[in-house]
């Protein structure tokens, strides 16, 4: 677990309002999909909750909202910039993949590091899947039958695997609390941006 920074050690700015409100809002959506989609798989659960209608209701209209927040934070221009990171894969994040030594220390890490990237991807590429599969199945007139098949069967296990990756992930972000307190407050120590992301604290440095 990352030590608290030092009461008198100087803050470094990580994130603006629109890049938390997304990460935020997406998330809130993203749990409420997978608490849902549970309980209408689990049949213990579906009994326990009732209200099938209701919670298949909530499901949906929570899934098609997904991709809301991550288009409306597109007006942002710190938004922008941190998807053109997240989007950029350098030799540097290859390599911190190979050696523990370098996401142990953040060695040439900039704003995000390569498991960040590698999750930001695998996530956006997991929710625009369901959204795709998700439509197909509500709307059963669209397509053919053979079509409705393979998208129930798809939506299903990339469901399990991004509630996998969600898992992951949120384990990962209660083990840090500098790194939960930079998407909670925007701001984060200038030790542990040191530590764990040395290029993005140099860049912090340079600026006035």
């Amino acid at each position: 677990m990352t030590r608290p920074p030092d009461a008198a050690e100087r803050d470094l700015h990580r994130f603006g309002r629109a890049e938390r409100w997304v990460h935020w809002a997406t998330g809130v959506l993203v749990i409420i999909c997978i608490l849902t989609a549970a309980i209408l798989y689990n049949g213990s659960l579906a009994v326990m909750v009732g209200n099938r209608h209701t919670v298949e209701i909530i499901h949906v209209y929570c899934g098609f909202a997904l991709p809301v927040p991550i288009l409306l934070g597109l007006v942002s221009r710190a938004y922008r910039a941190d998807l053109s990171r997240l989007n950029r894969f350098t030799k540097a994040d290859w390599l911190w993949f190979r050696s523990k030594r370098r996401r142990l220390t953040g060695e040439e890490v900039g704003k995000f590091n390569a498991g960040q990237k590698l999750n930001a991807a695998l996530s956006a590429g997991s929710i625009f899947v369901l959204l795709g599969t998700g439509i197909v199945m509500y709307f059963p007139d669209w397509t053919r039958l053979a079509w409705r098949t393979g998208a129930t069967l798809m939506h299903d296990w990339f469901a399990l695997a991004f509630g996998i990756l969600v898992v992951g992930h949120l384990m990962y972000a209660l083990r840090d609390r500098e790194a939960m307190r930079g998407m909670l407050t925007g701001k984060v120590s200038e030790s542990w941006a040191t530590h764990e992301h040395e290029l993005w604290a140099a860049e912090n440095d340079e600026q006035p």
